[in-house]
């Protein structure tokens, strides 16, 4: 639980935080280790009988790289762990999430926690898996400022990759939405009231006009049944990718069988773990764990999968390059295969990883650039067309009468 105090440091100046304990005794143990004289207690967390309403806040890509980044240089400089954080609590002292997270990492140093245990106990920040496990391995090789300023880079990258995506994706988004709307709007609105001047004529209508028109009623009559039906379909999609493991295998094993696509999604993911990989090798963390670890930040469930069982197979002494050639769950792209295959035979895997990741994430920068340039003329071709087949359909018939 994360409690709030208020009282007088050891040089009598008055000072406020908060802290995370399991009761209020533990509170008062802890501020005493500090010398605090504290005058005011109290519970932050609230609680409806099991059901907590405190939930942990996810930090930003690029926010935990500068953090990383910070750590690093202030242990490169020679001062403590526990010193470090604590000029990072000073530094956020205006940010209450950050200064109280900084406050209970302090705490649990100052009991003779390890950082990793004080990550792991913390209850305000979520952090990256696959983060707090590296720290975790660094820290018992002595390697934890080296290993927090590849990971401070590694950070930044996937802010940026993320941030270009989303930018890219803005525009052609937008048009495909105002699209849907033209159209739903042209159908639920403007298509009845031109109906309403051919039923006034006793005659056949074209088939395209038919078709628009039966169109036109549907989307009239339902719309709003169809707004709530979109809704309930993202949502529930979201709700399974998120919360059934077995959706979201099966969802990611279709999108690597969709062309294009799945050049894309696989060498985006070959990028990250040998990026990921080439880091934790550098740093002197065994092979093993550093797939596993690199396993665990990959997005694509069914690639995951062949890294983590490549993993648990290379514990036996067995290549990781025969191993991942011989799997029957995806087949990987046989350059990168090769490529393994040299770096274990010349003992370089960290460096011919690193240049896998910069090729694949050029390639993969390319291939995006070219899929996002075509899809705004596509999206602008789609709304032409559709609406083009209306306005047509529309004017057959007047087209008709006059010649009748």
């Amino acid at each position: 639980m994360l409690y709030s105090y208020q009282g007088f440091d050891s040089n009598g100046f008055k000072t406020k935080g908060k802290i995370e304990a399991i009761s209020l005794e533990e509170v008062k143990l802890k501020l005493k280790a500090k010398s605090i004289l504290y005058t005011d207690i109290k519970e932050e967390t609230l609680n409806f009988g099991k059901i907590s309403l405190k939930r942990k806040k996810t930090l930003p890509l690029l926010s935990l790289s500068n953090l990383s980044r910070d750590l690093s240089i202030y242990l490169n400089s020679g001062l403590t762990l526990i010193s470090s954080i604590n000029l990072l609590k000073q530094r956020y002292k205006d940010n209450k999430t950050m200064h109280s997270f900084f406050e209970t990492i302090s705490t649990y140093l100052d009991e003779g926690k390890s950082f990793y245990d004080s990550l792991e106990a913390q209850k305000i920040i979520k952090l990256p898996d696959f983060y707090k496990q590296s720290i975790k391995v660094s820290e018992n090789g002595g390697l934890l400022e080296s290993v927090l300023l590849e990971l401070s880079v590694f950070l930044k990258e996937q802010d940026r990759i993320r941030k270009q995506v989303g930018s890219a994706l803005a525009y052609p988004l937008f048009i495909l939405f105002v699209s849907f709307f033209m159209v739903g709007f042209m159908l639920s609105f403007i298509v009845p009231k031109i109906t309403s001047i051919f039923t006034q004529f006793d005659q056949e209508l074209p088939k395209s006009t038919q078709i628009v028109i039966a169109l036109g009623d549907f989307f009239s009559n339902n719309y709003q049944f169809i707004l709530v039906l979109l809704f309930l379909f993202i949502s529930l999609f979201i709700f399974l990718m998120k919360k059934s493991t077995k959706f979201k295998y099966a969802f990611d094993k279709f999108i690597l069988k969709v062309p294009f696509f799945s050049t894309m999604i696989e060498q985006g993911e070959l990028a990250r773990f040998s990026y990921m990989n080439s880091i934790l090798i550098k740093s002197g963390v065994p092979i093993v764990q550093a797939i596993n670890l690199s396993a665990n930040i990959l997005k694509n469930s069914v690639i995951k999968k062949v890294f983590i069982e490549a993993s648990n197979s290379v514990v036996e002494g067995k290549r990781l390059s025969s191993l991942l050639a011989q799997n029957r769950i995806y087949k990987i792209d046989e350059a990168f295969i090769h490529s393994i295959s040299i770096g274990e035979d010349t003992s370089r895997l960290s460096e011919i990883l690193n240049n896998l990741a910069s090729l694949y994430n050029e390639s993969n920068k390319d291939k995006t650039d070219l899929f996002l340039s075509l899809l705004e003329p596509v999206f602008m071709l789609f709304v032409g067309v559709t609406i083009g087949f209306i306005v047509i359909a529309m004017l057959l018939p007047i087209f008709s009468m006059n010649l009748g």
